[in-house]
């Protein structure tokens, strides 16, 4: 029997592919679109049965390759980025797939995790997951709210095991395929390790020069969250992933420039301090993400607890600081 893991090239799939293996689970298949081969690199340090190509993984689905072979799919597959404006290859990549997926499961009895997304909020100043509070603010949260709702209407008609995972703001090793969207925690490393200084958004959405604040969560811990389901697939629903405390960019910038200072023996210093010498600088908030901006998130984590999960997950402290690490380790490598 196989575990599919689709998007698997990519940041949080490949993690979910390296802790499979962690339980030494290689029995995977792949599943990716490679036309950026760069992301081959997160799959390196990996052990899988196979890879396949997703167009040719949806044919072999659907002539029965796989008939009675798969013992569930972790669908982490999709475009992530927040900017994407072209709304029928959203559609089709987000949407579409996702319910061909879905469709399949269903038929054969097999569970079902796959990513959905914070950006299913929107502005609402509640994160909880319940349809009067998803006013997504562009294409890509709307494909995933979408497919949410199918889910729930799927719910409604019958039992279906699956479960979708709202992740909030990932941070984490094996996302530098990403550019422009990785995280912010490895765009300040790179900040820092260029010019030894960080730069962040002056204020917007009513907050001042970098208190803007979302819920960043390691993904680490997004990934435990996904095995925790695999190995309760009676379990069905939708739940928020992150860490149920808002942290402010500012904090994120803190944590970042004393971990990299702690790899040199330096002592840590105060935002004050770093603002002061310079370290921290504030640019205009860019015109384009004016009403596409999320300036606050924070993961109602009520459902998730209900479900029976009740791990810690780290601070922006703990959680960027062990980043980080890694991160200087591969860049002296």
């Amino acid at each position: 029997m196989y575990i599919i893991v689709t998007g698997a090239a990519g940041f949080i799939g490949s993690n979910v592919v390296k802790a499979l293996n962690a339980r030494a689970e290689t029995n995977i298949i792949a599943v990716d679109n490679l036309t950026d081969g760069s992301k081959f690199g997160n799959l390196v340090d990996c052990e899988i049965a196979d890879y396949l190509d997703r167009e040719l993984f949806l044919r072999e689905l659907a002539d029965g390759a796989f008939a009675g072979e798969i013992a569930a799919i972790l669908h982490q597959g999709a475009c992530s980025d927040t900017t994407e404006s072209d709304g029928r290859y959203m559609m089709q990549n987000n949407y579409r797939y996702s319910v061909n997926l879905l469709e399949y499961c269903e038929e054969e009895d097999i569970p079902f995790v796959y990513a959905s997304s914070a950006a299913v909020y929107g502005a609402s100043a509640v994160f909880r997951e319940a349809r009067e509070f998803e006013t997504p603010l562009n294409v890509y949260g709307y494909s995933k709210f979408l497919f949410d709702q199918y889910v729930r209407r799927k719910y409604a008609q019958h039992n279906l095991r699956a479960v979708g995972l709202r992740y909030f703001n990932v941070y984490g090793e094996r996302e530098q395929h990403k550019g422009r969207m990785a995280s912010v925690a490895w765009h300040f490393f790179n900040q820092y390790q260029a010019t030894g200084k960080v730069k962040l958004f002056e204020g917007s959405g009513g907050y001042e020069a970098g208190e803007q604040r979302r819920d960043f969560v390691s993904v680490h811990d997004a990934v435990a969250v996904n095995l925790f389901f695999l190995d309760r697939p009676e379990r069905a629903g939708v739940y928020n992933v992150g860490t149920g405390a808002a942290q402010s960019f500012n904090e994120v910038a803190v944590a970042v420039v004393n971990a990299c200072r702690a790899t040199h023996g330096d002592a840590p210093l105060t935002l004050v301090e770093m603002r002061q010498q310079g370290i921290i600088e504030y640019i205009a908030f860019p015109a384009n993400l004016k009403d596409k901006y999320q300036s606050y998130t924070e993961a109602d984590l009520g459902a998730l607890r209900g479900a029976g999960y009740d791990a810690l997950f780290k601070p922006v402290e703990q959680g960027v600081a062990e980043y980080v690490a890694t991160l200087s380790r591969q860049s002296d490598r």
